[in-house]
């Protein structure tokens, strides 16, 4: 048996190396038209920023490395013109040469990626332009840095790589200002938990302009001025695109095999494609989503990895399928942990679901234990059968560890309840004997038996005519700190004694720090005969939510902090 790939890194790379693993008598050649087959692409912002200082180390395998083990012809600046189904074979050009022959394949693998949105604006052709998704992006970035020595930089896109790229230019002394037009970054997450990410960012001297949209570019004063509609442009030494990216799939169209979503490659769960014998993995594919079973593109390492695998079995003849992915990802901004599995609240009830939150700020780990972080979780269910459906995290120690639990619950169908009885490591300096998963778990369960919530988006709704009770349970030194308006304050501790200052008949919202208190008061109203609703987050969430707000609404035009 014969088998072409195309493409290495994640997918290709896996694949190639499975299939050797399950037969030694494979013939396998991989065709990458980089100078690349296996590298860490996630890790090539911190080569830019000189947190990974050795370029070797990017490299996972080279050519010579890979046919030393696996005895497997990685053919580099090699790119595959055409597939021709009909007779089983590839067109190839060797890019160094520029010979052009053809492969034959008795089994076919594509695993193309994707590649990096570049809009069709004025001023594109500028050499002070850069996307980041290959080895060779980094070095020429890296290069630009290292001779050019940039004061200034802009970042265009909140996602992933353009925060990582953002934090490590900023380490390197840069003024940076991120654009995006969306009013947040990091669409994973809802705009509220987003707020803690801005307020990070922010911390660290980054410049947001939010809700802003590039128009071009134009080369002025030794560096370029980013064209913003409505809004003064944006002088800058550098700019770096990354507002997204697009499956590499015109190999596929042009051999009339069935494309998916935005041009994706259509595959079923054992990765074939709609022709005999061609597989497709990796970034270039359309798969479902495991929470919600739609349609997805979700490129990120670990699902290309797993589709790799999988579809090395099939290619030797077993039966492994692929369940779909299900998004979770963590990223590090700064000093601040932000990670999120499933499906957000916002995408959620875009999908029509009915759905509910808890928002909790546990510590991450025994609060005795010295040097004890906060961190935000935000945990999304179905209402009614309690279908843990997404997570989002963000904070300092511990965000990786919870987010993953969280994952592996949603991955084993478990109910959002049942989050209380999962049996977690614990010691003072790691956990607390409550986890916070299981506090999430507590609290979803005290709502599936009649606790009552309020949230931030019932604020605005909420009656002023003295019809409802507003009730802040913190302390009298924590209120006058700050409060909203209209809500009267009485401590948690006091409340039984003072019972007599809330009116019966009405109901009573209540508002704490961080949610124990108001649920604590919630728990004594009700015991008096009162109808009570705890505040999800606490003032804590509420401040962070609405200072972010009024930073974005009150900046300039376009939102740009000032």
């Amino acid at each position: 048996m014969k088998v072409v790939i195309v493409g290495g890194v994640a997918g290709g790379a896996t694949a190639a190396a499975r299939i050797r693993r399950l037969s030694e008598q494979a013939e396998i050649v991989v065709f990458e038209r980089s100078g690349y087959i296996s590298y860490a692409n996630c890790g090539l912002p911190y080569y830019i920023g000189g947190v990974i200082e050795d370029p070797e180390a990017l490299t996972l395998q080279t050519p010579e490395s890979f046919f030393s083990r696996f005895r497997i012809h990685m053919k580099v600046h090699h790119e595959v013109t055409a597939i021709h189904p009909d007779r089983k074979t590839v067109s190839v050009k060797n890019l160094e040469t520029g010979e052009e022959f053809e492969e034959s394949y008795d089994k076919l693998l594509l695993s193309p990626g994707a590649k990096p949105v570049w809009p069709n604006l004025t001023g594109m052709d500028s050499d002070k332009l850069f996307t980041l998704r290959t080895v060779e992006d980094t070095f020429r970035i890296k290069d630009f840095v290292d001779q050019k020595k940039p004061k200034s930089a802009v970042m265009v896109g909140g996602g992933f790589i353009g925060l990582e790229v953002a934090e490590n230019l900023r380490e390197l002394g840069m003024d940076v200002t991120i654009v995006q037009r969306p009013k947040q970054l990091m669409n994973p997450f809802d705009a509220d938990m987003a707020s803690f990410i801005h307020s990070e960012v922010r911390k660290h001297g980054v410049k947001l302009a939010l809700g802003c949209s590039v128009e071009g570019f134009e080369e002025k004063d030794g560096g370029v001025d980013v064209l913003l509609k409505d809004q003064s442009p944006i002088h800058a030494d550098m700019v770096v695109f990354a507002i997204g990216v697009t499956p590499e799939s015109s190999l596929a169209k042009n051999a009339g095999l069935v494309l998916g979503m935005k041009g994706s490659i259509l595959v079923n769960d054992r990765m074939e494609t709609s022709v005999p014998d061609i597989y497709a993995v990796g970034d270039a594919v359309q798969v479902k989503h495991y929470v919600t079973g739609e349609d997805a593109l979700i490129a990120l390492a670990g699902p290309a990895n797993k589709q790799g695998r999988i579809a090395a079995d099939n290619i030797c003849g077993g039966d492994s399928r692929y369940l779909g992915s299900q998004g979770s990802s963590v990223i590090k901004i700064f000093d601040m942990t932000a990670a999120t599995t499933g499906i957000n609240e916002t995408n959620a009830l875009k999908f029509g679901l009915d759905v509910d939150t808890v928002i909790l700020s546990p510590m991450s780990h025994a609060g005795y234990y010295p040097n004890g972080k906060l961190m935000t979780m935000k945990v999304v269910f179905e209402k009614k059968t309690y279908r843990l459906l997404g997570a989002q995290i963000v904070g300092y120690d511990g965000v990786d560890k919870r987010i993953d639990v969280l994952a592996t619950a949603i991955h084993a169908g478990m109910r959002a309840t049942e989050l209380k009885d999962l049996d977690l490591a614990y010691a003072p300096p790691y956990s607390s004997a409550k986890d916070p998963v299981n506090m999430a778990g507590f609290m979803i369960d005290n709502i599936s038996k009649g606790l009552k919530q309020w949230h931030l988006a019932d604020i605005a709704k909420l009656p002023r005519d003295g019809s409802v009770t507003l009730l802040d349970t913190r302390t009298a030194e924590e209120y006058s700190w700050g409060h909203i308006d209209g809500f009267q304050n009485i401590p948690v501790d006091e409340l039984r004694e003072r019972i007599g200052e809330i009116e019966f008949g009405k109901p009573v919202y209540v508002i704490c720090q961080s949610g124990l208190r108001s649920y604590i008061a919630t728990r004594i109203l009700e015991g008096y005969g009162l109808e009570a609703y705890n505040f999800a987050g606490g003032f804590r969430f509420y401040d962070a939510v609405m200072n972010d707000r009024a930073l974005i609404e009150t900046a300039f035009p376009c939102g740009m902090d000032k």
